[in-house]
Protein backbone atom coordinates (compact mmCIF):
# COMPACT_ATOMS: atom_id res chain seq x y z
CA UNK A 1 0.00 0.00 0.00
CA UNK A 2 3.09 2.31 0.66
CA UNK A 3 5.30 1.47 -2.34
CA UNK A 4 1.57 2.36 -4.36
CA UNK A 5 1.31 5.84 -2.64
CA UNK A 6 5.03 6.42 -3.32
CA UNK A 7 4.86 5.82 -6.83
CA UNK A 8 1.37 7.95 -7.23
CA UNK A 9 2.84 10.54 -5.52
CA UNK A 10 5.70 10.23 -8.05
CA UNK A 11 3.76 9.67 -11.01
CA UNK A 12 1.81 13.31 -10.35
CA UNK A 13 5.30 15.29 -9.87
CA UNK A 14 6.54 14.17 -13.03
CA UNK A 15 3.61 14.57 -14.77
CA UNK A 16 3.55 18.01 -13.67
CA UNK A 17 7.07 18.35 -14.44
CA UNK A 18 5.83 17.65 -18.43
CA UNK A 19 3.76 19.98 -19.33
CA UNK A 20 4.53 23.85 -20.60
CA UNK A 21 3.80 26.27 -17.98
CA UNK A 22 -0.15 27.34 -17.73
CA UNK A 23 -1.51 30.54 -17.07
CA UNK A 24 -1.45 30.97 -13.37
CA UNK A 25 -0.28 32.43 -10.54
CA UNK A 26 3.16 32.27 -9.62
CA UNK A 27 4.13 29.42 -6.89
CA UNK A 28 0.90 27.69 -7.75
CA UNK A 29 1.23 24.18 -9.53
CA UNK A 30 4.60 22.79 -9.66
CA UNK A 31 7.51 25.55 -9.06
CA UNK A 32 7.90 29.10 -9.10
CA UNK A 33 6.03 29.21 -12.67
CA UNK A 34 3.24 31.80 -13.63
CA UNK A 35 2.88 35.20 -13.44
CA UNK A 36 3.23 37.99 -10.42
CA UNK A 37 2.49 41.44 -10.36
CA UNK A 38 4.22 44.36 -7.81
CA UNK A 39 2.23 47.68 -7.83
CA UNK A 40 4.87 50.86 -8.10
CA UNK A 41 2.18 53.34 -8.25
CA UNK A 42 -1.65 53.44 -8.30
CA UNK A 43 -1.72 52.86 -11.86
CA UNK A 44 1.74 51.58 -12.13
CA UNK A 45 2.60 47.86 -11.87
CA UNK A 46 5.35 45.63 -12.94
CA UNK A 47 4.45 42.22 -13.85
CA UNK A 48 6.15 39.47 -14.71
CA UNK A 49 5.39 35.74 -16.23
CA UNK A 50 8.07 33.03 -15.63
CA UNK A 51 7.76 29.64 -17.88
CA UNK A 52 9.47 26.47 -17.65
CA UNK A 53 11.63 24.79 -20.18
CA UNK A 54 8.66 23.61 -22.16
CA UNK A 55 7.17 27.02 -22.51
CA UNK A 56 8.39 28.54 -25.73
CA UNK A 57 8.72 32.24 -25.43
CA UNK A 58 5.94 33.32 -27.58
CA UNK A 59 3.70 31.74 -24.46
CA UNK A 60 5.08 33.64 -21.94
CA UNK A 61 5.25 36.78 -23.62
CA UNK A 62 1.36 36.50 -24.55
CA UNK A 63 0.77 35.44 -20.95
CA UNK A 64 2.43 38.40 -19.52
CA UNK A 65 0.23 40.55 -22.06
CA UNK A 66 -2.42 38.59 -21.10
CA UNK A 67 -1.90 39.20 -17.44
CA UNK A 68 -1.69 43.07 -17.67
CA UNK A 69 -4.96 43.48 -19.59
CA UNK A 70 -6.51 41.43 -16.76
CA UNK A 71 -4.90 43.49 -14.04
CA UNK A 72 -6.47 46.70 -15.97
CA UNK A 73 -9.81 45.36 -15.72
CA UNK A 74 -9.50 44.29 -12.34
CA UNK A 75 -7.96 48.19 -10.82
CA UNK A 76 -10.79 49.55 -13.18
CA UNK A 77 -9.22 51.11 -16.08
CA UNK A 78 -10.27 50.54 -19.61
CA UNK A 79 -6.37 51.03 -21.29
CA UNK A 80 -2.98 50.04 -20.34
CA UNK A 81 0.46 51.35 -22.04
CA UNK A 82 3.46 49.15 -22.09
CA UNK A 83 6.49 51.57 -20.75
CA UNK A 84 9.19 49.03 -20.74
CA UNK A 85 9.21 45.33 -21.61
CA UNK A 86 11.73 43.00 -21.66
CA UNK A 87 12.53 39.13 -22.05
CA UNK A 88 15.39 37.02 -20.48
CA UNK A 89 16.77 33.62 -21.74
CA UNK A 90 17.87 31.14 -19.71
CA UNK A 91 19.95 28.55 -21.51
CA UNK A 92 21.71 25.55 -19.59
CA UNK A 93 22.90 22.53 -20.68
CA UNK A 94 22.91 19.41 -19.25
CA UNK A 95 24.72 15.73 -19.43
CA UNK A 96 23.71 12.34 -19.06
CA UNK A 97 25.99 9.12 -19.43
CA UNK A 98 23.87 6.35 -21.28
CA UNK A 99 25.19 3.02 -19.87
CA UNK A 100 24.60 1.47 -16.79
CA UNK A 101 22.84 3.56 -14.14
CA UNK A 102 24.48 1.68 -11.02
CA UNK A 103 27.84 2.90 -12.10
CA UNK A 104 29.32 7.06 -11.91
CA UNK A 105 29.72 9.17 -14.62
CA UNK A 106 33.17 7.75 -14.60
CA UNK A 107 32.28 4.39 -16.03
CA UNK A 108 34.95 2.30 -16.74
CA UNK A 109 34.94 0.70 -20.59
CA UNK A 110 38.16 -0.44 -21.22
CA UNK A 111 40.03 -2.96 -18.53
CA UNK A 112 43.18 -4.16 -18.61
CA UNK A 113 45.84 -6.10 -16.87
CA UNK A 114 48.68 -4.87 -14.55
CA UNK A 115 50.71 -7.00 -12.81
CA UNK A 116 51.29 -5.06 -9.53
CA UNK A 117 47.20 -4.01 -9.13
CA UNK A 118 45.74 -6.32 -11.06
CA UNK A 119 42.96 -5.70 -13.57
CA UNK A 120 42.35 -1.35 -14.11
CA UNK A 121 40.12 0.20 -15.60
CA UNK A 122 39.85 3.45 -17.94
CA UNK A 123 37.80 6.10 -18.92
CA UNK A 124 38.01 7.65 -22.36
CA UNK A 125 36.69 10.96 -22.31
CA UNK A 126 36.33 10.79 -26.31
CA UNK A 127 34.24 7.46 -26.80
CA UNK A 128 32.45 7.07 -23.81
CA UNK A 129 28.64 7.51 -24.69
CA UNK A 130 27.38 11.17 -23.23
CA UNK A 131 24.02 12.55 -24.14
CA UNK A 132 23.69 16.43 -23.84
CA UNK A 133 20.41 17.96 -23.72
CA UNK A 134 19.74 21.75 -23.47
CA UNK A 135 16.80 23.44 -21.71
CA UNK A 136 15.80 27.15 -22.40
CA UNK A 137 13.51 28.74 -19.61
CA UNK A 138 11.69 32.42 -20.76
CA UNK A 139 11.08 35.16 -18.01
CA UNK A 140 9.49 38.03 -19.80
CA UNK A 141 8.27 41.63 -17.93
CA UNK A 142 6.58 44.36 -18.43
CA UNK A 143 5.89 47.78 -16.34
CA UNK A 144 2.39 48.95 -17.38
CA UNK A 145 0.49 52.15 -16.35
CA UNK A 146 -2.91 52.07 -16.44
CA UNK A 147 -5.46 54.46 -17.55
CA UNK A 148 -9.03 55.35 -18.56
CA UNK A 149 -8.47 56.04 -22.19
CA UNK A 150 -5.24 55.59 -24.06
CA UNK A 151 -2.02 57.35 -24.52
CA UNK A 152 -2.07 57.70 -27.51
CA UNK A 153 1.11 55.84 -28.23
CA UNK A 154 0.62 53.48 -30.75
CA UNK A 155 2.01 50.40 -30.90
CA UNK A 156 2.51 50.46 -27.13
CA UNK A 157 -0.99 51.16 -26.32
CA UNK A 158 -3.62 48.99 -25.59
CA UNK A 159 -7.17 48.13 -24.87
CA UNK A 160 -7.73 45.96 -22.30
CA UNK A 161 -10.80 44.00 -23.47
CA UNK A 162 -9.66 43.73 -26.90
CA UNK A 163 -6.40 41.93 -25.82
CA UNK A 164 -8.43 39.50 -23.74
CA UNK A 165 -10.98 38.91 -26.62
CA UNK A 166 -8.20 38.14 -28.55
CA UNK A 167 -5.68 36.29 -26.75
CA UNK A 168 -8.31 34.37 -24.59
CA UNK A 169 -8.68 31.59 -26.74
CA UNK A 170 -5.03 30.71 -26.88
CA UNK A 171 -4.80 31.00 -22.85
CA UNK A 172 -4.38 27.33 -21.00
CA UNK A 173 -5.00 27.61 -17.67
CA UNK A 174 -4.24 24.51 -15.15
CA UNK A 175 -6.33 21.30 -15.19
CA UNK A 176 -8.23 20.49 -12.37
CA UNK A 177 -7.41 17.22 -10.69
Amino acid sequence: MRTTAILLASAFVLGACATATPYQASGTGAGNYGYSEQAIERDRYRITFSGNSLTDRETVETYLLYRAAELTQQRGYQHFTVVQRATDEDTRTFGSYVGDPFYSSFYVNYRYYHPRWGWYGWRDPFWDDVRYRETTRYEASAEIVMGRRGSGNGADDFTASEVLRNLGPNIVRPTES
